[in-house]
């Protein structure tokens, strides 16, 4: 791995992790809705290890399932603990003070977008590794939350700083806003939103919930604000000025943010069902329409980005061949949240509605796209690592 970037070093090395890290919790995804864990919220070690000691079919995908989480998860650890390095190096250039004064001071939102993907990670890890961890979950749920609120106030603290700045300074660069970019603020409260959400949905106690859930609104709502705002700016930048050829793959965020959102709101309706209303449980015409309202949302993004991208050359240039651009990496959140979703959209919106049968050929049918899309987007994350971080040190960074 390359060492010492410099002033070639750029943030947005952070989403190199952040994709190994999303990739990780989406192979979770299998056992999460495929293995029985009823009464318990998760899959845990208590389920998998049962499981995987059967000897069958079904206990090889699952270890195999659980050894590809673990290598991702290392990978996401050792890339983070490297930009971390190279961060603190960074900042030490006058490439990192020309950031400061620019609009690609956004790109500082990857850091604390991925700390947030840090913790998800952990909890993954926690659940998966750790045998009888959901004995002592309440105790655990606050430290949850400690993290999620330390992430949320550097997040806040970034983005103010490089808000103040733009307002009071008049210092943005409408003509090079011809991308989406500029929502990876959005991103990055979005992955602390649904990460707030968590125990707001699975904590029986109704403070911690309580605690949680207000968190996950206060920034849910501010990502929800700022998409309107920001799709604005960015579509009428675009508009006048064509869309950037580097920055065409930033079409694609609001895949991620969508995903983000989703789950969001999904916990939302399970934490006030168990700890607020003492109904009988979240109506699954109410988890068809949120689920199948983002997955269109999803697609019509998905297709317009692809067309939009393919017309510019962008998948031959700068994922197949020898273009380099750290914004590629960015290829890697749209690819991984669609294929989360789509666990939420075949399980909430079509399993418990009963338009599915949960493991049977057709389920599986549904699911093989999905699976595609994970596979693609695991290779294309392999081939850019090789490309970006295996190369000279000397190299372009967008």
């Amino acid at each position: 791995m390359i060492r010492n970037l410099g002033q070639n070093y750029s943030p947005l090395y952070f989403l190199a992790s952040l994709g190994a890290g999303g990739l990780a919790v989406s192979f979770y995804m299998y056992i999460f809705f495929m293995l029985p864990h009823a009464p318990i919220p998760l899959a845990t070690a208590d389920h998998i290890y049962p499981a995987i000691v059967r000897g069958n079919l079904a206990s090889g995908f699952i270890a195999l399932d659980i050894l590809i989480i673990l290598a991702l998860a290392l990978l996401h650890f050792r890339l983070l603990f490297w930009n971390m390095k190279e961060y603190a190096l960074y900042k030490k250039t006058a490439a990192f003070q020309a950031l400061k004064n620019s609009n690609n001071e956004v790109a500082l939102m990857a850091i604390p977008l991925t700390w947030a993907m840090t913790v998800n990670v952990c909890f993954v890890l926690g659940a998966a590794f750790v045998p009888r961890v959901w004995n002592y979950v309440e105790w655990l749920f606050p430290f949850a939350l400690a993290g999620f609120l330390a992430v949320g106030v550097y997040a806040m603290k970034l983005f103010l700083e490089y808000g103040t700045r733009i307002l009071t300074q008049k210092s943005f660069d409408f003509v090079n806003n011809n991308n989406l970019s500029q929502m990876i603020a959005i991103f990055a409260f979005s992955m602390i939103a649904v990460g707030f959400a968590a125990p707001g949905a699975m904590s029986h106690s109704k403070i911690i919930s309580a605690l949680g859930l207000f968190m996950s609104v206060f920034f849910s709502t501010i990502s929800v604000s700022l998409i309107i705002l920001k799709v604005t700016i960015g579509f009428k930048s675009i508009l006048e000025h064509g869309i950037s050829r580097e920055g065409s793959v930033s079409l694609w965020i609001m895949i991620p943010i969508m995903t983000l959102l989703g789950i969001t709101f999904i916990r939302y309706a399970f934490g006030f069902a168990h700890n607020f209303d003492n109904s009988q449980g979240v109506p699954g015409s109410w988890l068809f329409l949120l689920t199948s309202s983002v997955v269109s949302l999803q697609i019509m993004f998905g297709l317009f980005g692809y067309s939009t991208m393919k017309n510019l050359n962008y998948f031959n240039d700068f994922i197949h061949g020898e273009a380099k651009s750290v914004v590629s990496y960015a290829i890697i959140c749209p690819g991984v949240a669609f294929v989360v979703f789509g666990f939420f959209f075949i399980n909430y919106g079509l399993v418990a509605n009963n338009l599915l049968t949960k493991l049977s050929p057709a389920y599986f049918a549904v699911m093989l796209p999905y699976g595609y899309i994970q596979i693609k987007t695991l290779l294309i994350m392999l081939k850019l690592n090789r490309k970006m971080l295996n190369g000279a040190q000397e190299q372009p960074v967008a």
